[in-house]
This record gives structure tokens, sequence and C-alpha cells, in this order.
């Protein structure tokens, strides 16, 4: 089922509130591959959705450095924090390129 621009807003208002930042995130990526202008209150959503996603995982990103940090003396901790850290920084850069990508078509 395709969500009119409405909706899918409204979807983004929903979890917002139920701090579900991700399905906010991607309700709004939705709005902006619709390729329609965004009102003030769009990209306010649009914003708030990703700095939310971003600063969770850059939450998860410092807890893992710390831990791994804390584990140097053990090797397979070490790398297993390694491992987890990595898949965070992929995560949060795969985040921003899809959000810089989207914003860069829309400015076109």
């Amino acid at each position: 089922m395709t969500m009119d621009k409405s909706e899918l807003v409204q979807k983004a208002k929903l979890a917002e509130q139920a701090e579900r930042y991700d399905d906010m995130a991607a309700a709004m990526k939705a709005v902006t591959e619709q390729g329609h202008e965004l009102s003030n209150e769009e990209r306010n959503l649009l914003s708030v959705a990703y700095k939310n996603v971003v600063g969770a995982r850059r939450s998860s990103w410092r807890v893992i450095s710390s831990i791994e940090q804390k584990t140097e003396r053990n090797e397979k901790k070490q790398q297993m924090g390694k491992e987890y850290r990595e898949k965070i920084e992929a995560e949060l850069q795969d985040i921003c390129n899809d959000v810089l990508v989207k914003s860069g078509k829309n400015e076109q």
C-alpha cells in the first residue's frame, strides 16, 4: 500500500511520539522521495528523525569504544568490541550518506 504525503507525515508524527525514530526517519525519507519541496514542518520532522537516529548510534559508539578501551588485556573481547564498533560506524555512515543524498536531490 502506497501512502500519500499527508499519511507519511502523520506516520512520522506518530513514530516521534512513540520515540521510534528509525520509523520516523523512514516515513520522512519516503516523503522526500516523492520529490515535492518540503514544508518547514516536514523539514523539521526530517531533522528530528535523523538527529535522533544518529544520536542513538553515536551514543552506542561511545559506549562500545569505552568498553573496547577497558578490555585491552583481553584480545578476544577487544576484537569483538572493535567489530561491533565498526558495524555501528558503518550504520552511521550509511544514515548520513542517505540523508545527504536525499537532501541533495531535493535542492536540484
